[in-house]
């Protein structure tokens, strides 16, 4: 069995094996057994080996963006071709933003999730302030990359990777003995990659069994209508924007590309955090995309910070649910502000921990609806934060592709390679070719 069949197996079982533990407890069929299952398997075995398992995927972040980026940037300083990269990439995440929540708005005016929807009225939320954009402008170039380092501050750490990298490709003799060293450590951590991917289907069992056996299902049913609606936009948002994107963009199959989309999903729907997956989207885009180091450097890590397609989404039909729950029309201007507001926040925000409510809740603001009806949907929140991921890498991914094909750092053969075994093999190790500068 491959590995990609193994994770998603993994992954089926954890969702069953929860789910059921958390019926028989509702049920109350193992009264006896309940204190034990609770203490020594759902928070104890599942919780611990959870934990680790994230614990291991974040290890391997800051090392990953770093060698990854200091690598690109460095082929390409002398080519002058890191400004259109970096231009295109935010145009394609901005554009790709703006889409999601146009649809997402759409889907929910058409649906009406909230009509007809007898919640408590009284519910209260506390949203974080959301830091001045100077400030967010200001924080973005490091004062030590070191603490950025160890603090894991994304946006920081790109900033002194390119520099770096920069720095390298026009440092003559000393900067090519320098990227050597980059290169060979990007090697060594990909291979750290590989070992944690194999390990990966434990872990996917052990947190989805985990999440499920303490929510179950029963919080989906209060919410139905609004959680469907929020899941059908996503599922429409990667078959049908990224795919005609994709296809418009580069004239290749967007089949090929979402059946290889398989492990990184399985990675981003159990962990819910693209930063926790960037190791495995990264060793995905670039070697079995055959997108380059150059880019994909760039485009991945950086697309793991701001790109929130899917956050887009669930904040464009939470709008329009909880207006309506609320009993308030919304103008045609006030849709348009949802869309200009949720784009811009996604960069905006991008450093500030648990950004999807803060920007939901600058968004709510924006347009004048009670920003405590957000305590309505936090109940289903952690199952779509899940889906939703796994549309951030996706849309990462696709951009990677794009921006690559564009740029000329494209190997064509691998996109178009299927072989079914392929995710078991140590690919890195096959080196591709160098990039055209």
């Amino acid at each position: 069995m491959s590995l990609t069949s193994r994770i998603l197996l993994a992954m089926a079982a954890g969702i069953l094996v929860g789910s059921l533990l958390n019926a028989l407890f509702h049920l109350d069929l193992m009264p006896g057994l309940r204190g034990a299952i609770d203490t020594y398997l759902i928070g104890g075995l599942f919780d611990v080996v959870g934990r680790i398992f994230v614990a291991s995927l974040k290890l391997l972040v800051v090392p990953l963006v770093l060698v990854s980026l200091i690598c690109g940037s460095s082929s390409l300083g002398n080519s002058s071709r890191m400004g259109p990269i970096a231009g295109k990439t935010m145009l394609f995440y901005l554009a790709t933003t703006a889409i999601a929540v146009s649809i997402a708005l759409l889907a929910a005016v058409l649906v009406g999730p909230g009509e007809g929807v007898n919640l408590v009225s009284d519910t209260t939320f506390q949203a974080t302030e959301p830091p001045p954009l100077t400030d967010v402008l200001v924080n973005i170039f490091p004062t030590n990359p070191v603490q950025a380092m160890a603090e894991g501050k994304m946006l920081q750490i790109i900033v002194f990777a390119l520099l770096f990298g920069y720095a390298i490709s026009h440092a003559g003799e000393p900067g090519q003995r320098i990227a050597s060293f980059f290169r060979d450590m990007e090697s060594v951590v990909m291979k750290m990659v590989d070992v944690l991917m194999h390990l990966a289907p434990y872990g996917v069992f052990a947190l989805l069994a985990k999440l499920f056996a303490t929510m179950g299902i029963g919080a989906i049913l209060d919410l139905g209508t609004y959680f469907l609606t929020v899941l059908a936009v996503l599922v429409l948002h990667v078959l049908v924007t990224y795919s005609l994107l994709l296809k418009g963009l580069t004239g290749l199959s967007p089949r090929i590309m979402l059946n290889k989309m398989r492990p990184v999903w399985a990675f981003a729907f159990s962990t819910a955090s693209s930063g926790a997956t960037l190791p495995i989207t990264l060793r995905t885009v670039e070697h079995r995309m055959g997108v380059h180091n150059s880019v994909a450097g760039f485009t991945v890590p950086l697309g793991a910070t701001i790109n929130m397609d899917g956050t887009a989404i669930m904040q464009g039909v939470a709008t329009v649910f909880i207006a309506q729950v609320y009993g308030m029309d919304l103008s045609m201007g006030a849709y348009v502000t949802v869309v200009i507001t949720a784009t811009l926040a996604s960069i905006g925000t991008a450093a500030v921990p648990g950004v999807g409510l803060i920007t939901l809740a600058m968004v709510l603001g924006q347009v004048g609806i009670p920003v405590e009806g957000i305590a309505l949907i936090i109940g289903v929140d952690r199952l779509l934060d899940m889906v939703r991921t796994a549309v951030n890498v996706t849309g990462d991914s696709v951009a990677s592709v794009v921006v690559a094909r564009s740029e000329n750092q494209f190997d064509e053969a691998v996109y178009l390679d299927e072989s079914p075994d392929q995710d078991d093999d140590d690919i890195h190790d096959e080196a591709l070719p160098t990039p055209t500068a």
